[in-house]
């Protein structure tokens, strides 16, 4: 199976999700901002692809605000959780905040021989149960171009270049893209999907190396919310 085919499933064996939270002022929904998660353990509402990614993915916190801790040696896991209540026509905008603390060895996305990558984000859209899920995949690169537009999985995952190089000085990137414009146009289609979920992936089964980064404060915003 595919890793975004074994998420997919993984995604649907989860037990249902509570209702989302809404931020009023800023139109968005709260995906998860792993408050309910303990620190140290593999958080809540979420699912490995292998039971090994229980020990790549656990929260931490850092002054009062908890995230998703990422460090994988070796390894290739993805994680995710259901994301229901997520009306794409009604809040395309998926935001988060993420940082890398170690790229992998080597790794250049554009090679299958390397394709790795210390931070990675999902949003998933229920395509088949033989080949997987549609995907719309961003990534923060060591060296590939900001812009780069890649693809995986014979095409069902669309993977577009984010960022490229060292994390910034203050140490977080905010990260605000239209998930909805790019599902549309990578997969050249006119409707509004439904999203099944949304996955991270911090990877370094191919380059053999380690990679770590961290994910927080994952939201659903409408087009002209300031978040």
């Amino acid at each position: 199976m595919t890793r975004a085919l074994g998420l997919a499933l993984a995604v649907l064996l989860l037990p249902p999700a509570l209702p989302l939270l809404v931020d009023a002022q800023a139109d968005c929904i709260t995906l998860d901002d792993f408050k309910k998660s303990r620190v140290g353990e593999f958080p809540v509402d979420w699912k490995a692809r292998k039971d090994a990614g229980r020990q790549v993915y656990k929260v931490a916190e850092e002054g009062g605000v908890r995230f998703l801790r990422a460090v994988s040696k070796g390894v290739g896991i993805q994680a995710g959780r259901e994301t229901k209540g997520w009306d794409l026509a009604a809040r395309p905008m998926l935001a988060w905040s993420w940082r890398p603390r170690q790229f992998p060895r080597g790794a250049d996305e554009r090679r299958s021989a390397r394709n790795d990558s210390p931070l990675a984000v999902y949003m998933l859209v229920e395509h088949s149960r033989v080949t997987g899920p549609k995907a719309v995949k961003y990534i923060w690169s060591e060296r590939v171009p900001v812009g780069t537009h890649l693809t995986s999985n014979n095409g069902l995952t669309q993977v577009r270049v984010l960022r490229s190089g060292p994390a910034s000085s203050s140490g977080w990137t905010e990260e605000r893209v239209n998930v909805l414009d790019d599902f549309k146009k990578f997969f050249s289609e006119q409707g509004t999907p439904k999203p099944e979920g949304i996955a991270v992936l911090t990877d370094a089964d191919d380059t053999k190396s380690t990679a770590a980064g961290d994910y927080a404060n994952f939201r659903a915003c409408g087009a002209a919310a300031k978040s």
